[in-house]
């Protein structure tokens, strides 16, 4: 089950709102949407939360780039929400890095045989073969880090440490909104 809002920061304290996440494709439209909640291109935060297993936090200040934390990056990368948060930069890989190494794996194939050549490998062939071996291909390379991963510092000027960030698990988004003194307005869309 998840949980998603947006709390948008005003002269008057915080604003929150529930957000439906059906038509959020990419972080683009996330950040898209959360602009559109910005009062004078102030600081909007948005919350996902999948319970029990990971939250993210979005801080998005005017048109600057957005901030991310996500605080299971495993966790979040089996989750269609988690995956639009974890970007190729958030996770260190060049951009389109997937889709090069996918291309590469098609192009060497799985038998390592080309369609018109037959397999020539005799069935008693005991030559020692690394099982593992991936044609030189790192696939660790798009393994997902496990634990958390992003700007651990996004809430700090907000009132909410990194080391306290870090240490959450359950009821994560009610303790953030606690620290920002926004708990009441986010119980309201909760």
């Amino acid at each position: 089950m998840y949980f998603a809002a947006l709390l948008a920061r005003t002269e008057d304290g915080w604003e929150a709102s529930d957000m439906e996440l059906d038509d959020v494709e990419t972080l683009s439209d996330l950040t898209d949407l959360a602009r559109e909640a910005s009062v004078d291109e102030d600081t909007v935060l948005v919350f996902i939360e999948q319970e029990d297993a990971w939250f993210g936090v979005v801080r998005v200040d005017g048109e600057d780039d957005p901030r991310i934390f996500v605080s299971d990056a495993t966790a979040a990368a089996r989750s269609s929400y988690g995956e639009i948060l974890l970007t190729d930069e958030l996770l260190g890989r060049e951009p389109g890095a997937e889709d090069t190494i996918a291309a590469l794996e098609e192009l060497v194939g799985l038998d390592e045989t080309e369609d018109d050549d037959p397999d020539t490998t005799p069935d008693n062939d005991t030559t020692d073969h690394d099982d593992n071996d991936d044609d030189g291909l790192d696939t660790d390379a798009d393994a997902v880090p496990s634990g958390p991963l992003g700007d651990t510092r996004l809430l700090a000027d907000l009132g909410l440490p990194e080391a306290e960030l870090l240490m959450l698990r359950t009821d994560a988004l009610v303790e953030i909104a606690d620290a920002l003194g926004a708990a009441e307005v986010l119980e309201t869309v909760r």
